[in-house]
């Protein structure tokens, strides 16, 4: 398998999957700097022009974080990746869901990327704000879900290295504070060998 990513972007997530996993694979930057991700060769990898995209043993390319993320927890079940039981499942998926859709999608493409959502740069610092808002308000909520369980669904699950980059986001990124729970959560990933090795792969 090989991984096409960014530097501290959302495919950290994918690449934290990995090697928790433990199966080969092998990294491969995609340079937004230099707009690499619109050039031809990736395009013809991945239309969408942007991170994580998985490409296959047998050349087939998976993208998005949950799908990738899915995918990696189904064809490596002896890792126990996803929650036994409809509720604890479904409630993984929902807080999933939130954090990818609406605390990277709409807050934090709101902070690093506010031409995305106007035509005037007058506008910015309004769209950054409104964007850092939606963030810290996901970060409460996600918080009272959390409570005093180590991880989203008790034990970790492919939603775990998801809130993670959103909170790396705002602790390395950004400097802004994390609800207490969150924080802990936070701490508790940081902490984890995968995580360690995914950080110092991508020289972040």
């Amino acid at each position: 398998m090989k991984l096409f990513y960014s530097p501290g972007s959302c495919a950290l997530g994918v690449h934290i999957l990995l090697e928790e996993i433990g199966a080969p694979f092998d990294l491969a930057r995609v340079n937004f700097a230099e707009g690499q991700q619109f050039g031809e060769a990736y395009r013809a990898l991945n239309p969408k022009s942007k991170v994580p995209a998985l490409q296959r043993d047998d050349g087939s390319v998976l993208t998005e974080y949950q799908a990738i993320s899915i995918y990696l927890a189904l064809t490596h079940t002896e890792k126990r990746l996803l929650p036994l039981g409809a509720e604890r499942h479904a409630r993984m998926m929902e807080a999933m869901e939130y954090v990818v859709g609406t605390i990277h999608s709409s807050g934090f493409r709101r902070v690093f990327r506010p031409a995305a959502f106007t035509h005037h740069e007058a506008d910015h610092d309004a769209v950054k704000a409104q964007g850092l808002m939606i963030a810290k308000d996901g970060f409460a909520l996600i918080d009272k879900g959390l409570g005093s369980k180590d991880f989203i669904a008790g034990d970790f699950s492919i939603a775990d290295p998801a809130l993670f980059y959103v909170t790396w986001w705002a602790v390395e990124r950004l400097n802004i504070g994390l609800p207490v729970n969150v924080q802990r959560h936070f701490d508790r990933m940081t902490a984890r060998p995968a995580v360690r090795k995914a950080l110092k792969d991508e020289g972040i």
